[in-house]
């Protein structure tokens, strides 16, 4: 299974990199590749996260990297990681 970042979650990852490295960058590369590294798992195991409560769809899964959620949809062939946000954050536009 091919996992893709799509660009929405790419900015996520991005902003969570400029906040913490306000602190530490070290800190922050850490919290990234911790991420990344997380998501990985999603190739071999493309069901290993749990359905997101908020849409109740077994295609809508996430994957939890303390203090993150990382938001992801199953397609055919392929897995659409869609969001990356903090476990506080409410998720926007409930379908």
């Amino acid at each position: 299974m091919k996992v893709k970042w799509t660009n929405s979650a790419v900015d996520h990852l991005i902003s969570i990199h400029e906040y913490i490295s306000q602190n530490s960058e070290i800190y922050a590369n850490n919290v990234l590749e911790k991420l990344i590294d997380r998501s990985e798992q999603l190739n071999f195991f493309p069901n290993s996260g749990r359905v997101v409560p908020e849409y109740k769809s077994d295609k809508i899964r996430e994957l939890i990297e303390n203090p993150y959620r990382i938001i992801y949809l199953i397609k055919e062939g392929q897995i659409d990681i869609l969001a990356v946000i903090h476990t506080a954050q409410q998720i926007k536009n409930k379908k």
